[in-house]
C-alpha cells in the first residue's frame, strides 16, 4: 500500500469546546501571513491564525472537505498532529447568510452610533461581530 494516502490527527478547538476532532489528509488554515496547509509529518510549527476559511481534507481524491468559517487564533504543528485554537468556528454547511447579514448590519449601526457619541457600547467587541459576520459571509461564499 505504498500508493496509500497517509492521514494525521487533527483538531480544531474554540473555548466552547472541539468543533472538529479526527484523521485527516490535509489542514488549511488562514495563517496572518498566508494561507498554510498541512499534511501528515509535516514539521513542527507554530503560527498565529487570523480570521478565515479552514479546511479539513478528509479524503482528498473523493474531495470530501469539512469547511469552517474560523476566527483568529493559534495552529501548532508536531508529530502528526496539528491542532488549532481559534476563537470562534461555524461550520460553513451551518451559516445563514441573512443572520449573519442582520448581525453585520447590527453591529454596524451600533459601531455608528458609538462614533456619534450616541452609544456607550465596547468598540472592539463590535468590531469583532462585524468580522465574525463578514467572515461568515466570505466562507458561506465560497460553499
Amino acid at each position: 500500500m505504498a500508493d496509500e494516502t497517509r492521514k494525521f490527527d487533527v483538531s480544531l478547538v474554540t473555548p466552547d469546546g472541539p468543533a472538529f476532532e479526527g484523521e485527516a489528509e490535509m489542514i488549511v488554515v488562514p495563517g496572518a501571513a498566508g494561507e498554510i496547509g498541512v499534511l501528515s509529518r509535516h514539521a513542527p510549527l507554530i503560527a498565529t491564525l487570523k480570521a478565515g476559511s479552514t479546511r479539513v481534507y478528509l479524503d482528498r481524491q473523493a474531495e470530501d472537505v469539512r469547511e469552517f468559517a474560523t476566527g483568529p487564533g493559534f495552529f501548532k504543528v508536531e508529530q502528526d498532529r496539528a491542532i488549532a485554537l481559534v476563537d470562534d468556528a461555524v461550520p460553513a454547511s451551518e451559516i445563514d447568510d441573512a443572520r449573519a447579514r442582520e448581525q453585520l448590519e447590527t453591529a454596524q449601526r451600533e459601531l455608528e452610533l458609538v462614533d456619534k457619541g450616541e452609544s456607550t457600547a465596547d468598540r472592539w467587541q463590535l468590531e469583532q461581530r462585524i468580522k465574525h459576520a463578514e467572515n461568515q459571509l466570505e466562507v458561506s461564499g465560497r460553499s
